[in-house]
């Protein structure tokens, strides 16, 4: 995918969010990560503490990079909670290429969604 490509695709990703949440403004990574977590997480929208707040942008990075093998779902604790499996290390190297990984699973993850509400 060419970078241009990519980066349409990225801002496509984040209003299309924007919309389906009914959000005044486009939202960054860090809270798409968090949607996918509560969506992951299925318990319905709620108040969540910082920590849990941590825990599920975790479980959606888990859930992101499950398909490429770098994370094996174990199930769900005593909560109701998915707990993950690390597999192996993300030869990604640098921060900036993390992002990039992460964003082009997101933007899978939501066209996932699109093709299902269509079937």
């Amino acid at each position: 995918m060419e970078e241009w490509q990519f980066d349409f695709e990225w801002l496509q990703t984040r209003h299309l969010v924007k919309d389906l949440m009914g959000l005044e403004a486009i939202p960054d990574m860090r809270a798409i990560l968090l949607l996918i977590g509560i969506q992951e997480l299925g318990k319905g929208p709620r108040e969540f503490t910082k920590e849990e707040k941590q825990d599920l942008m975790h479980i959606a990075v888990c859930h992101l990079l499950e398909s490429d093998g770098y994370y094996e779902f174990k199930g769900l604790d005593d909560e109701g909670w998915p707990h993950y499996e690390q597999l192996r290390h993300i030869k990604v190297l640098g921060v900036a290429s993390q992002e990039v990984l992460l964003k082009k699973k997101i933007i899978f993850y939501f066209q996932n969604l699109q093709n299902e509400k269509t079937a």
